[in-house]
């Protein structure tokens, strides 16, 4: 019976009788752990793809060549990043044309639409910031905030006209302004500060006017804000179609943004930025120290700190550090003079009258050309830049305290200079003379200082007389008995 059973068995797996299942073994648990991170890792990238990025850069104060170098490297990091749209939060006062310049041509150039954006409330987009907010894709402001005021102030320039003596535009009536235009342009021939004057002005009213006629904003309120410096408020810019729209804040600037086609480099793009995540872009270590050392008056400071410690390392060599010191302080401030408009006029004086001082401690003349150095590098530093320009100029205190410096260092200077022409010789042929000393042999050999010397004297020497030296010659000295020679008040 026991031998019937597995024959029985496969009799009936021959006839076709189905064979008993068995269930399926679960998935280890490492591999339904790899399919829900895999799960979860395309739900994100779904949910990622789907929002969109805005990169928010804040420019606040006057623009300089560290904002353009900020705003030109944050756009591009926020096209590496992938935005869809950068927020360029402004409140300026204006700067400098070159930075301006650049500024206008990262965001030409930029493959991301730029949105300007005169926030928060009591900000204002005065001179450059105007320029910059007309280039720009989307120009926005939020209430209580202003711009205009386009008028080019010249930087360091010779011939500029003084602020009571350039030409004040008043406002006109309709009828004037009709036969101004109907009747013929007479000949005027301007002076070289008029002409330098109009040379700019026209540079600058073409300038707005292309970038107001690319974003298709008003060209004609853009012209009267450079050649008139008016100013229009949030709202009445909105009105007169200077911008595209007034928003709280840069969460409300967005909602009202979106959904909007904007052309950039000849195409059109449609904004998604209901949902979008802020990205802001601070500036990186170095725009900060960009941004320090290209402040006027720290680049001067840097370069007095320069030629100075180059003047102690030459005059007195030691271990390095005053030089090398000197040599980085002088480089840098050079380097940020050359990124700023300067005049070389006043350069020039400064060098002049750092150079004076430097002679007077070498070459005293009584003062001469020490108060001279000190009246040049005063003048030099004061034509250096415009003061007129919003943040570039070189306060006076800050002239008045580099040169009352200059001036101690050049008193220290001379004064040590002349106690170490008082003191007394203490080492060298010279110290010497004088010097007290014993015979040792009849032949003329004798003990000075410790040290053995052939002497020679008029007079006859024995062995044991002390003598002084009373001339160097070679290696002989010459000397005589000590009691012949003049007292000396030295101690020995």
């Amino acid at each position: 019976m026991k031998q019937m059973r597995p024959e029985a068995t496969v009799l009936t797996a021959r006839e076709g009788a189905p064979a008993p299942t068995r269930c399926a073994a679960a998935p280890p648990a490492w591999q339904r752990l790899a399919l829900l991170w895999l799960m979860l890792s395309v739900l994100l990238a779904a949910a990622s793809a789907r929002a969109s990025t805005v990169a928010v850069l804040q420019v606040d104060g006057a623009i300089s060549p560290a904002s353009a170098d900020y705003v030109e490297r944050g756009i591009g990091k926020a096209h590496a990043e992938g935005a869809s749209l950068v927020v360029l939060q402004l409140d300026t006062p204006g700067g400098l044309d070159t930075s301006m310049r650049q500024i206008i041509k990262a965001i030409l150039a930029s493959p991301v639409p730029v949105a300007a954006f005169v926030s928060p409330e009591g900000a204002r987009a005065a001179s450059a910031g105007t320029y910059i907010l007309y280039a720009s894709h989307i120009a926005a402001m939020a209430p209580a905030t202003n711009l205009g005021a386009a008028t080019p102030v010249p930087v360091g320039m010779p011939g500029s006209l003084p602020a009571d003596e350039r030409p004040q535009t008043k406002p006109q009536p309709a009828a004037e302004k009709d036969a101004a235009k109907k009747a013929p342009e007479s000949p005027a021939v301007p002076g070289a500060g008029e002409a330098m004057r109009a040379k700019q002005v026209n540079d600058a009213v073409a300038y707005i006017r292309s970038l107001a006629e690319l974003r298709g904003r008003n060209a004609d309120w853009a012209e009267r804000a450079v050649r008139e410096g008016i100013s229009l408020t949030a709202e009445q810019a909105l009105k007169e179609k200077v911008i595209d729209l007034v928003a709280a804040d840069v969460p409300a600037l967005l909602k009202a943004l979106h959904g909007r086609e904007i052309r950039v480099l000849e195409r059109t793009t449609k904004l998604d930025t209901e949902s979008a995540t802020l990205l802001t872009i601070a500036p990186d270590a170095r725009n900060r120290f960009l941004a320090v050392i290209t402040n006027p008056s720290v680049a001067l400071i840097l370069m007095l700190i320069g030629v100075y410690g180059l003047f102690f390392e030459f005059s007195s060599p030691g271990f390095g550090v005053a030089g090398v010191a000197g040599g980085i302080c002088l480089l840098l401030g050079l380097y940020a003079l050359q990124l700023l408009p300067i005049n070389y006029a006043g350069l020039a004086l400064i060098l002049l009258g750092l150079g004076l001082m430097i002679t007077e401690a070498f070459l005293p003349s009584f003062g001469v050309l020490g108060v001279g150095g000190i009246v040049a590098f005063v003048l030099g530093a004061t034509l250096l830049i415009d003061t007129e320009v919003p943040g570039f100029g070189i306060p006076l205190p800050v002239i008045i305290a580099s040169a009352l410096a200059s001036g101690a260092l050049l008193v220290l200077a001379g004064g040590m200079a002349l106690r170490a022409r008082r003191t007394r010789v203490v080492s060298g042929r010279e110290e010497l003379v004088g010097a007290l000393g014993e015979v040792i042999d009849a032949d003329g050999w004798a003990y000075v200082h410790g040290e053995r010397w052939r002497v020679r004297s008029d007079r006859p020497l024995g062995v044991g007389q002390k003598v002084r030296v009373s001339a160097v010659e070679g290696l002989t000295l010459s000397v005589e008995p000590a009691a012949a020679a003049p007292a000396d008040k030295r101690k020995e």
